[in-house]
């Protein structure tokens, strides 16, 4: 009979446990990750275009952002004490106040005429609508460029990135699929042809 040290059987233990979270850990990332695809597919089949004119931008806590009540009532308790991206913005002779996507916040101008994407109360995507206010963006690009960014700052850059790629690979997937069924289509009446002419 083998005998084995405690110390082994200990270090055996900690490797089987740490497996055994990272393995739960990938399923629950591939979970979550799906959710939040069906979210975006959700949200950018509701956007409407809307013409902002941005007043003020801040990231703030939920509570504090002057929200509808309804938003409010339907936000969990977690999430009302969270900092988002509040843009209070004049949306027609209406002024509103309106949560932004984190990954673009920062193309949002101060005060500046955009072209936006909006889905209830959260802007999808902007444009600069003048050349001023694309200067302005450029400026304050620049400016940011030059201090040092934050932690939150830089993983906001990253999850904007990751965005626009993955909407690439939605807009690609869509494509691709689009002309798989053409393809399907066109041989389908070929082969309807082929009969009547026999």
């Amino acid at each position: 009979m083998i005998l084995i040290s405690t110390g082994w059987i200990v270090a055996i233990i900690i490797t089987v446990v740490l497996t055994g979270a990272m393995v739960g850990l990938y399923f629950a990332g591939n979970k979550l990750q799906k959710k939040q695809l069906e979210q975006r597919e959700q949200l950018n089949s509701a956007a409407q275009p809307a013409t902002l004119f941005i007043i003020d931008k801040k990231i703030m806590p939920m509570k504090d952002a002057k929200l509808p009540k309804v938003v409010m009532d339907q936000a969990p308790k977690r999430y009302q004490k969270a900092k988002v991206p509040v843009v209070k913005a004049k949306v027609g002779p209406q002024v509103m106040t309106l949560i932004a996507d984190e990954g673009i916040y920062d193309d949002i101008p101060q005060h500046g005429e955009v072209k936006a994407m909006v889905s209830g109360i959260y802007i999808i995507s902007v444009k600069a609508l003048h050349k001023s206010t694309k200067k302005q963006l450029q400026e304050e690009a620049a400016k940011g460029a030059k201090r040092k960014k934050s932690l939150r700052e830089r993983l906001l850059g990253k999850q904007a990135e990751y965005q626009k790629q993955l909407d690439y690979e939605l807009e690609a997937k869509k494509t691709k699929d689009e002309l798989k069924k053409q393809r399907q289509e066109e041989k389908k009446k070929r082969d309807r042809e082929k009969k009547i002419t026999v």
